[in-house]
C-alpha cells in the first residue's frame, strides 16, 4: 500500500514538474516572438522616451489598487511619497455654464493622460462656508496626481456668483478658465427641466417654463427667472473681464460637443498647451444613448450618467422664438468679445 503511495506520489511530481518546465519553454519562445515582433520603424505618433517620461500613461490611474486606497483615504503615506504623488491646486477650472455640457467636458478632458480631474463639483469659491475654509481644504480636495499633471475641477455656479473671479483671481491670476455653452433658450429649458424633474421625484408641482421665462404682466422675458439670467453670458463674463484678460478664457461649443466632440477638445489641448492626446479611438457613439462615450483603453469604457440627455417638455413655440430674439444682442457681443461664432438663430 505504501509502495503505491509513493509511485503515485512520484508520478504527480512528474506531471507538475513537466507542466512547470513547459510553462517556462513557453515563456521563452513567447519571449522571443514578442522580440521578433517589435516593429523595426518608428510609428509615427509614438511617444518619445522623454514624453513617456513627462506623461506617464493613464494605467497607474485607473488600477483598483493604489488609486481605489486613494480615493477611500487608506493609502499609507509611504505608498503616496513612493508613487511621487501629490495634491495640487488646479490649473485649469471649469466655471460654467450650468447645463451647457460641464460634466461631459470634465470626463472627456480627463482622457488625456496628463489631466486629472476632481470627480465632485468642490464649490469652494462660490461658497462662502467653504471658501472661510481655506486653501488648504481646498487643496485637500483635489486628486493625486504627478507633478507634471494638470488637475481641472468643475462648478457651473462659479460663472454666474460675483465674488468668484476675485477669489479665483486671488488664488492664480494666470489660471486657464473653460467656459461651455450651449444655445442659450435651449440651456434655459434644459436648466428648467432638470429643477422640475428633482420636484417630480418629491411628487411636487411646478410651474411650467412659459410662466416662468414670461412676465405676466409685461409679456416680455423675465429676466428674474435665473435660468433666463444665465443664459445671458457676456453679461457674467464682463465681471470675469474685470480681472482676467480674455487670452485666459477658452470657449467650448457645447451643442457641437454633443455632435462631434474630437474638434473640440483638440482645440481645448491646444488652449492648455497639452500635447495632442486625445483621438477619435477615445469616442465612440451610443446609439442607445445618443451621445457618445468615452473609451479609455480595451477594457475600460465609460458613458455619462443616465441623468444627462433628459427629453425636454414641449414649449410654446412663440415663447421660444421671443426668448431667441431677447438673447440675440447678448450672444453677438458674447462672440465679439470671445471671437467664436455659433450656429445660433
Amino acid at each position: 500500500m505504501l509502495f503505491k503511495q509513493q509511485a503515485l506520489l512520484r508520478q504527480k511530481l512528474f506531471v507538475l514538474g513537466s507542466l512547470a518546465i513547459g510553462s517556462v519553454l513557453y515563456l521563452v519562445a513567447r519571449v522571443g516572438t514578442l522580440d521578433r515582433l517589435q516593429p523595426i520603424c518608428p510609428i509615427e505618433g509614438r511617444l518619445t522616451p522623454q514624453e513617456l517620461e513627462q506623461i506617464p500613461l493613464r494605467a497607474l490611474q485607473f488600477k483598483r489598487g493604489l488609486f481605489h486606497e486613494l480615493r477611500k483615504g487608506n493609502a499609507t503615506k509611504e505608498q503616496i511619497r513612493l508613487h511621487n504623488l501629490v495634491q495640487q491646486l488646479p490649473r485649469a477650472i471649469i466655471i460654467g455654464v450650468r447645463k451647457g455640457g460641464t460634466r461631459a467636458l470634465l470626463e472627456m478632458l480627463n482622457l488625456h493622460p496628463a489631466v486629472v480631474k476632481a470627480s465632485q463639483e468642490i464649490h469652494f469659491f462660490d461658497n462662502d462656508q467653504n471658501y472661510a475654509r481655506g486653501m488648504d481644504w481646498y487643496r485637500g480636495k483635489m486628486p493625486f496626481s504627478f507633478p507634471h499633471q494638470i488637475t481641472i475641477e468643475k462648478s457651473p455656479a462659479y460663472f454666474i456668483t460675483e465674488e468668484v473671479p476675485e477669489r479665483i483671481f486671488k488664488m492664480n491670476s494666470s489660471i486657464k478658465l473653460l467656459i461651455i455653452v450651449r444655445e442659450p433658450t435651449t440651456r434655459a429649458i434644459s436648466d428648467y427641466t432638470q429643477v422640475l424633474e428633482g420636484k417630480e421625484r418629491k411628487n411636487k408641482t411646478y410651474h411650467k417654463f412659459e410662466s416662468l421665462a414670461m412676465d405676466a404682466n409685461t409679456c416680455e422675458v423675465n429676466t428674474k427667472y435665473k435660468a433666463v439670467r444665465t443664459s445671458i453670458y457676456t453679461k457674467h463674463l464682463d465681471r470675469w473681464l474685470k480681472y482676467f484678460p480674455v487670452e485666459q478664457f477658452h470657449i467650448v461649443d457645447g451643442d457641437r460637443l454633443i455632435t462631434d466632440p474630437l474638434p473640440e477638445l483638440q482645440l481645448v489641448e491646444h488652449f492648455l498647451n497639452l500635447p495632442s492626446r486625445i483621438s477619435q479611438y477615445n469616442l465612440y457613439f451610443n446609439a442607445t444613448r445618443g451621445f457618445y462615450c468615452l473609451r479609455f483603453n480595451i477594457v475600460f469604457n465609460k458613458c455619462l450618467a443616465g441623468s444627462k440627455g433628459r427629453i425636454h417638455p414641449e414649449v410654446d413655440p412663440a415663447v421660444v422664438t421671443k426668448l431667441q430674439k431677447f438673447f440675440h444682442p447678448f450672444n453677438q457681443k458674447f462672440s465679439q468679445i470671445t471671437g467664436r461664432t455659433f450656429n445660433w438663430p
